[in-house]
């Protein structure tokens, strides 16, 4: 596996939060002050284009997005879930396996034009991702690559994001075990 460094700093969390469910954990990575650093670098190396903007999912995509925006000397641009943001909000609701959530940013975050890459730890049924994805381009702007540490492949959520034309890069992947 690449970057088997990053690997070794998840830390493995069996039937958490559910019973089956392999919680794959990235606080312990972001304790190590060089893995967190390799992989900002990692990521960064990573972009094909350079954005204007970094757009971080809340809640663990604001700390990789953030570090990712400072690293590429860019903005940075919070998906907050519903009613968390001051001021006027744009948002998108989506589905979850049981109801639908919505997702929101600033209405003047995105000015229309402006390339954005989409942030968060994990991509795992890309629901999130595809609404994050919906609310950006609904701005105008012009999103073509997603950054994530890790991909949990068997769900299909980075399938999802290159069938709507991103090109997905992540450091990890973990295969469903």
């Amino acid at each position: 596996m690449a970057n088997e460094d990053l690997a070794a700093l998840v830390r493995t969390i069996k039937n958490y939060p559910h019973a089956g469910i392999m919680f794959r954990d990235i606080t312990t990575l972001l304790l190590d002050g060089t893995g967190f650093a390799a992989c900002t670098e990692r990521l960064a190396a990573a972009v094909i284009t350079p954005p204007d903007l970094v757009a971080g999912i809340e809640a663990r995509g604001f700390i990789f997005g953030a570090a990712l925006a400072q690293r590429l000397g860019v903005g940075f641009v919070l998906l907050r879930k519903q009613n968390k943001l001051p001021g006027r909000v744009t948002g998108v609701n989506y589905a979850l396996e049981y109801g639908t959530d919505r997702i929101e940013m600033h209405a003047d975050a995105v000015q229309p034009g402006q390339r954005v890459l989409l942030v968060d730890d994990l991509i795992a049924t890309g629901g999130t991702a595809l609404a994050g994805l919906e609310l950006l381009r609904g701005a105008g702007a012009v999103v073509d690559e997603a950054a994530f540490v890790i991909d949990l492949p068997d769900l299909g959520g980075a399938a999802k994001l290159r069938a709507a034309g991103i090109s997905v890069h992540n450091l990890l992947e973990f295969e469903g075990d």
